[in-house]
């Protein structure tokens, strides 16, 4: 009697997280074969628009674990060619592998809401269950609680620790398209992500429009983002106008200025090494402040901006001594946007209309005062910047 374990999952793209863990669930419940099973369509999720081709996705799988005779690709959902439901797929495996003991793995959100899925009742009666832990604050609380319900009803649960690949695919797809993925992905599967263009590797972002700009960048940040971004362009606009700026680089760099911020530390990290940045003392102790310096850089490598509005992008968060009006906008625009809602907001927005340097500087004094009042490190960028309005504006 063998040990089978079940890998499913939309693995687009399939990434060295998925990979490492499927290592770790072999190693840990001395599995004598571990079926990675792509969905044709998850229940759980939608696929994004531009995904692989779901035998694209069993292809690059394999391309993936070529070199582990445990880990073995299956077409078991593709072949349904509908909504692939887990307890189908085991009542199959169980024809399949009568005599045989088979282990479900999923990560702790998918443990969590397990009996929200479709029959999991049929899934216990026929498979343990496997559970990788991360070692995320509260996981193994949650995981504990769960298990708990779960044994009272019948389940056998196993815990798998290993560490953590820390990206998604969602997050993946966004490193493709800045030509950073490499570090995550198998051998061989990033050149075929290229040479058959998938995730928008074949896409030239260059020269677009500002409807063509807006749809890319949509694509590139987290949802809830979206609102702030198109709030910042249509701020920036009327500033241009106001202040007499270049209205379509103020348009652009307001729509870029976030095209990294749905990165963690880590990748923005990730991202400064690719781009070959060079980081001071502050932006490689704080990596989560580095958006606007990694946005700057995927402006003009990716969609190829001009140098007025890269340098926007790149002072939007932090300010800098001697900026010009284009980057005085862009940086009072990401603050007092429509969406924007905290005291002092108000004024800041009756002074934008009437002194941009004023604006300007007390945008400046708040985020220093709040960093003081969190006990947070202050930029010396944003220190000099004011310095150098307060004597600008000596008499």
């Amino acid at each position: 009697m063998g040990r089978i374990g079940i890998y499913g999952g939309t693995f687009n793209p399939p990434h060295l997280g998925h990979i490492r863990a499927a290592k770790a669930a072999a190693e840990s419940l001395r599995l004598d074969k571990l079926l990675l099973i792509p969905s044709y369509i998850s229940p759980h999720k939608k696929l994004p628009e531009g995904s692989a081709a779901p035998q694209q996705r069993l292809h690059m799988l394999c391309l993936g674990v070529e070199a582990d005779p445990v880990l073995q690709p299956s077409d078991l959902e593709l072949k349904r060619e509908d909504v692939s439901f887990t307890y189908q797929t085991i009542l199959q495996l169980r024809e399949l592998y009568p005599e045989d003991r088979l282990v479900l793995l999923m990560g702790t959100d998918m443990f969590c809401s397990f009996l929200t899925w479709r029959n999991p009742e049929i899934i216990m009666a026929n498979a343990a269950l496997g559970v990788f832990c991360r070692g995320e604050p509260g996981e193994k609380d949650a995981i504990a609680s769960q298990k708990e319900t779960l044994t009272a009803m019948g389940a056998e649960v196993f815990l798998i620790e290993h560490p953590i690949t820390a990206i998604s695919s969602t997050d993946l797809r966004r490193m493709l398209v800045f030509g950073c993925a490499d570090p995550f992905l198998p051998e061989g599967v990033g050149d075929y992500i290229r040479q058959t263009g998938l995730y928008g590797t074949s896409t030239n972002y260059r020269d677009l429009s500002e409807e063509e700009l807006e749809n890319a960048v949509k694509g590139l940040l987290k949802p809830g983002r979206v609102p702030h971004v198109l709030g910042c362009r249509d701020t920036a606009r009327q500033l241009a106008r106001r202040w007499g700026c270049d209205e379509t680089d103020a348009v652009r760099a307001a729509l870029l200025h976030d095209i990294t911020k749905a990165l963690d530390g880590p990748l923005q990290l990730t991202l400064c090494s690719c781009y070959d940045i060079i980081l001071d003392t502050f932006g490689s102790q704080n990596p989560k402040t580095l958006h606007a310096l990694t946005g700057s850089y995927v402006a003009q490598r990716i969609f190829g901006e001009n140098p007025a509005v890269v340098a926007a992008i790149r002072s939007h968060t932090t300010g800098k001594p001697n900026m010009n009006t284009l980057e005085k906008i862009i940086y009072v625009a990401d603050y007092m946007e429509p969406n924007r809602d905290f005291p002092g907001v108000e004024k800041l927005r009756s002074l934008a209309r009437e002194d941009l340097d004023a604006a300007l500087q007390l945008g400046l004094e708040m985020t220093i005062d709040m960093l003081h009042s969190q006990g947070r490190t202050v930029s010396s960028e944003s220190e000099e910047a004011l310095a150098w309005l307060k004597m600008k504006n000596v008499p």
